[in-house]
């Protein structure tokens, strides 16, 4: 048989692994198998480099090729997070200032996106932890995603110098509508995974928290028909006051067990089974065509801005981001706007007198 791979998987961060496929009733299918592709830089909260941008490309590329694999499974190492987009440090460290090079980065990170929308298999996102910035737009272009439900959720970009334009504001309006992407996008508030399953973002989500041997639901969040003072449903809000306080005490008396959330994955790979793969792989292409549809739309035009902004807000604020402390890690906004409305240049001190370190000295 021919080989229609452009290159082995040999990436530092990212493993592809098959896993034996499984019947509805846990019998294995011999001769065949799920494709994980694991993001595995948990020290960095498996954000992705540039030789893992192209690591997770050819990961996609070879399970959607393999002849013996019914779905892709994509997921991040341990319980905290799935990915919390591009490396910061790199960011920072590169690509600031260096436009040229950004645009040739982002050619890259486009080419995994497309990887994960043009996939002959159903790709099934695994929320081991959290899931945000650019994880939240590479976990969107999944055709299905489960979460255990401590994860957060959420956009990080114009918090950080950046605008989410990487998939968010393509595939979120798609998904949850126009005035909750706005929100989400613009101020980058994190959320729940309880509020990403009511507003449609997950299949479904399990709980991870165990506790005397039970599981219990995120008991940082409401989790039932509680409703604000202004009688909005407060599913997924987090808590305040005592109940927070009696939330972080149960959290500490427990630990994370992601067992349920494993076989809630393969349960859906189980059913995705017992279906015909061609006919299956043209529902996948139709039903992905909103997305597609916006994102081929825009994502040369988002390219080129992204490139140009390194010059100016993404190196302030992947700066601030890499070299702030745990608690400040972000620009002086206020000083910031205020200097732009003066007139000032960014050529010049501007750049330094809104991180972090400045206020530190002041």
């Amino acid at each position: 048989m021919k080989n229609h791979d452009l290159a082995e998987v040999a990436v530092q961060g990212v493993r592809l692994e098959k896993r034996p496929a499984r019947t509805p009733d846990g019998k294995v299918a011999p001769g065949l198998f799920n494709a994980w592709i694991w993001l595995d830089n948990p020290q960095q909260f498996n954000s992705y480099t540039t030789d893992m941008v192209k690591g997770v490309i050819l990961a996609f590329r070879a399970a959607s090729n393999a002849r013996d694999v019914s779905s892709v499974v994509f997921t991040g190492v341990g319980d905290k997070a799935f990915c919390t987009g591009g490396n910061t440090r790199e960011y920072a460290e590169y690509y600031a200032g260096r436009p040229q090079e950004y645009r040739q980065y982002m050619r890259l990170f486009n080419d995994m996106v497309s990887s994960i929308l043009a996939c002959d298999k159903p790709v099934i996102c695994r929320v081991n932890g959290m899931r945000v910035g650019g994880g939240q737009e590479i976990g969107m272009a999944c055709d299905f995603s489960i979460a255990q439900d401590l994860a957060r959720f959420g956009q990080a970009g114009p918090k950080h110098g950046s605008a989410p334009i990487g998939g968010a504001t393509d595939f979120l309006p798609v998904v949850i509508g126009a005035e909750r992407s706005m929100a989400a996008c613009v101020l980058c508030e994190p959320f729940s995974a309880h509020r990403a399953y009511y507003w449609g973002i997950l299949s479904d989500i399990v709980p991870a928290l165990k506790v005397d041997g039970k599981f219990v639901a995120n008991p940082l969040v409401e989790t039932g028909r509680v409703f604000d003072e202004f009688g909005h449903l407060a599913f997924g809000e987090s808590k305040t006051g005592d109940a927070l306080k009696e939330g972080k005490a149960l959290m500490a008396k427990g630990a994370v067990d992601l067992s349920l959330l494993d076989a809630k994955i393969e349960e859906l790979c189980a059913k995705i089974l017992l279906t015909f793969p061609d006919c299956t792989t043209k529902t996948l292409e139709e039903l992905r065509k909103p997305k597609l549809e916006a994102w081929n739309r825009n994502k040369e035009d988002s390219r080129a801005w992204l490139a140009l902004n390194m010059m100016t807000e993404a190196r302030a604020g992947f700066t601030a981001f890499n070299e702030g402390a745990k608690d400040d890690r972000e620009v002086d906004f206020v000083a910031l706007r205020q200097a732009l409305a003066r007139n000032e240049s960014w050529v010049g001190p501007l750049h330094d007198q809104i991180q972090p370190k400045a206020r530190r000295k002041a």
